[in-house]
């Protein structure tokens, strides 16, 4: 009697604590891509240049539901992390994975925009400025961290040949134009004079960072799938994520371009404004471009057994920096062809995500996503 209720009394005390959340295991810093593709919808949306009833309502409910879904990404690699350490070490130094930390910055950035959009219809127009104030900072500071750590260990602990380059590589350095965006949203929040001039220049150069490494890294993608041949049929969809760069710096002109004239002195003030028509025409002209390639890439790839993985993900994010971009570029230059761009492409983007939405979700609550990789 006694040798059969002490194993049962055993086995609940040691069930919190030998087996504590064994799923989160292979949950990696990738899933912070959901957060960041449910975001932009609500940010893209609230910009969108018509009137549609009901819109901004449903782009604050879904920027809620980021909100939520970064506190629950959060401490699930918060777990991670405690629980499978070596796991999230091995995930710092895997060339395939460690890029995915700049998301991390990306998700926070990006429900810290949708805050200043729409999310002071839920918290109020004094608590919004002050959250995403804070997640401005702590976003900006994981994104430039990641932007030079990360290529810093995929330097010094891997040997990587140009057969391995992947658009991947440029998560580490897309946070800081998104830094680049979110920052001129702050600046009429700050007293006027030096505050307001300090970030917007900060913010400046936070474009810089991005651009510059962008520049770097994107010849290098480009010459490994003309010498390589087309990408992994699972890594496909990853060619999306060149787009983020591109509608990202879009949008960082054009929101550089608004808070310029409160900021600093008229002469530079007017260059913002003429810098953000000049720069954004023309990338944003690559990036459909881009799009049309990628795409093509992918239903070629479709065609040929592509498996649903998260990198499905790539295809809200970026495609939702290029609506951004199109709706700043409206603005300024008041062109209805831009308007109407814009809306084309949020009806991609919601597509993409109701998609990409279910397929996780039905993975997830199958184990699909949270299985062990399979071993080649």
């Amino acid at each position: 009697m006694v040798t059969a209720v002490q194993p049962r009394t055993h086995t609940t005390a040691s069930a919190l604590t030998t087996v504590p959340l064994p799923t989160l295991r292979h949950f990696g810093p990738q899933w912070y891509a959901t957060v960041m593709g449910t975001a932009i919808v609500a940010t893209a949306g609230a910009g969108l240049p018509v009137d549609v009833p009901g819109l901004r309502t449903a782009c604050t409910a879904v920027w809620a539901l980021s909100a939520a879904m970064l506190a629950v990404v959060l401490t699930a690699r918060a777990a991670h992390w405690v629980h499978h350490r070596d796991q999230a070490r091995d995930h710092l130094v895997d060339p395939a994975i460690a890029p995915f930390y700049g998301c991390l910055a990306m998700a926070l950035l990006a429900v810290g925009t949708g805050t200043l959009t729409v999310g002071q219809d839920v918290i109020g127009q004094s608590a919004a400025p002050a959250t995403a104030a804070g997640l401005f900072g702590v976003g900006t500071l994981i994104g430039l961290a990641a932007a030079v750590v990360v290529p810093y260990l995929m330097v010094v602990r891997r040997r990587l040949g140009p057969a391995t380059a992947s658009p991947v590589w440029l998560l580490p350095v897309v946070p800081p134009m998104v830094s680049a965006s979110l920052g001129p949203l702050l600046v009429p929040h700050l007293p006027a004079g030096q505050w307001r001039e300090a970030l917007l220049l900060a913010s400046y150069a936070m474009f810089g960072i991005s651009l510059l490494a962008t520049l770097i890294i994107l010849p290098v993608v480009f010459s490994r799938l003309i010498h390589h041949g087309a990408l992994p049929l699972a890594l496909t969809p990853s060619l999306f994520l060149v787009l983020g760069p591109l509608g990202q710096s879009t949008t960082a002109v054009n929101k550089l371009a608004d808070a310029a004239p409160g900021a600093i002195d008229a002469p530079y003030a007017q260059g913002f404004g003429a810098f953000a028509v000049i720069y954004g025409v023309p990338v944003l002209g690559f990036a459909l471009l881009w799009l049309v390639l990628a795409a093509a890439m992918v239903v070629r790839a479709a065609r040929k057994g592509m498996p649903f993985t998260m990198s499905w993900w790539a295809f809200t994010f970026p495609v939702g920096t290029c609506v951004t971009g199109a709706e700043g570029l409206a603005h300024h230059t008041g062109l209805v062809a831009l308007e109407w761009l814009a809306v084309g492409l949020y009806v991609l983007l919601v597509t993409a995500w109701a998609v990409a939405g279910f397929r996780t979700l039905r993975g997830l609550f199958g184990g699909a996503l949270l299985a062990p990789p399979r071993q080649r």
